[in-house]
């Protein structure tokens, strides 16, 4: 039997390496907004503790330079976590970019899959029509060299 060879097949190797770093930058940028997330729920939990703060301020002794550098710090976290949001709201673009791409790569991938396995297939069909073809000859062969032995028997000499 032949040997199969896919002539696209590095094509279908080139495809495969470019879903691989697909996947791997896709990981850093879900990462990547991990990360950012994170560092927004530090900044919120951190705004919190300056509003506990403030409540506690407002309710003993009130000290007005204390209060007011309260005031000033949650204005300031207020600022920190507006700039947060929008480097998480980056963080999430990229991400779907990344996964739009992914998606794009690993379509095409597949796509020269099901061109191989279709090449594959006829490259079967191929195969078993040209053993159909030979069984045929070999049949003919044997079936002539029966047909000339009895004629020779045949032949009085």
């Amino acid at each position: 039997m032949a040997r199969f060879r896919y002539s696209m097949q590095s094509i279908l190797d080139i495809k495969l390496k470019m879903e691989t770093q697909a996947k791997q930058d896709f990981s850093a940028a879900r990462a990547a907004l991990d990360r950012e997330e994170e560092r927004l729920a530090l900044l919120i939990d951190r705004k919190k503790g300056y509003m506990d703060r403030a409540a506690q301020l407002l309710s003993g002794d009130l000290n007005l330079q204390d209060i007011e550098e309260n005031k000033t710090a949650i204005l300031t976290m207020d600022d920190f976590i507006a700039g947060q949001r929008e480097r998480v709201a980056a963080a999430e673009r990229n991400l779907e970019k990344a996964r739009q791409r992914l998606t794009e790569v690993m379509q095409e991938r597949k796509t020269h899959e099901n061109l191989k396995e279709k090449a594959f297939d006829q490259f079967l069909v191929e195969e078993n029509r040209r053993e159909g073809k030979e069984v045929d000859e070999l049949t003919s062969y044997v079936y002539g060299q029966r047909i000339s032995e009895k004629s020779k028997e045949k032949v009085p000499v």
